[in-house]
């Protein structure tokens, strides 16, 4: 493995990515490029139906580019969706433990790892609960921790927190900011808004409409701890909504 290589821990070249055929062809990703460094939070922005989604399952192994390469130098990726989606079921360790039991990982040792876990996104004691015995912010944590027993390197979030109020969005913000910074873990997030992305990046690639293309890249560079309301947040998102606004107006949508 070359030096350069080396320095990324996700490396996207020239991906492109269409589905159908004839008229009823859709061009999801148009020549998209661009990397993401070992233990970097990289957010995916852009407008509804730019790709961002698609570029996570190529990511993930659930699809592949119809051009172009994803090369994530043999590390395991793992992957989040905005749905908690737990089994109504198996109770909250039994969703984190999923994984690992997939995996093969001896039954001994999914039990003190499901502890750490839930104990990692402040739900110790909470294993033996029911899904609809949880709050939805609380479910959202459940599979934050089912998504880290993966044991992923990179880690792929499609829109994790879209469907939670404001209140509970900013604690959980506090939380996988915590948690990333624990586990080193390299970081794709997709979302549709600009000051969660300024929030939480480190780099904020910005994805033109359909088909999706790399408009920009902007290096955050805001201190951490941030808040969502901070002016130097709110700052940047301005600057970085404007170039949105930009792109969408371009493709008329």
């Amino acid at each position: 493995m070359t030096a350069v290589i080396d320095a990324s821990a996700v490396r996207i070249d020239s991906v492109s990515r269409t589905f159908g055929s004839g008229s009823h062809r859709v061009h999801a990703l148009d020549n998209v490029s661009f990397d993401a460094r070992p233990g970097e939070f990289v957010c995916l922005l852009g407008a509804s139906g730019c790709g961002k989604s698609t570029l996570l399952g190529i990511l993930a192994g659930i699809d592949q580019p119809s051009s172009g390469t994803v090369d994530v130098g043999g590390r395991r990726v793992g992957l989040m969706f905005q749905d908690s989606a737990l089994l109504p079921w198996l109770t909250a360790g039994g969703n984190v433990a999923l994984p690992m039991k997939i995996r093969g990982v001896p039954k001994v040792d999914r039990r003190s790892r499901v502890e750490e876990l839930l104990a990692l996104v402040r739900l110790a004691g909470l294993a033996d609960k029911r899904p609809h015995e949880l709050s939805g912010g609380m479910r959202q944590r459940v599979s934050l921790a089912r998504a880290f027993a993966q044991e992923a390197d990179v880690l792929c979030m499609d829109e994790p927190f879209g469907a939670l109020d404001a209140m509970t969005r900013d604690l959980l913000h506090d939380e996988l900011e915590r948690i990333w910074r624990e586990t080193g873990v390299t970081i794709l997030f997709v979302t549709h808004d600009v000051r969660e992305a300024v929030r939480l990046g480190d780099r904020i690639v910005l994805l033109s409409s359909r088909p999706g293309r790399v408009a920009e890249i902007f290096d955050v560079g805001l201190a951490r701890p941030r808040r969502i309301d901070s002016p130097d947040v709110a700052a940047l998102a301005v600057t970085v909504t404007d170039r949105l606004r930009e792109e969408v107006g371009r493709h008329g949508h």
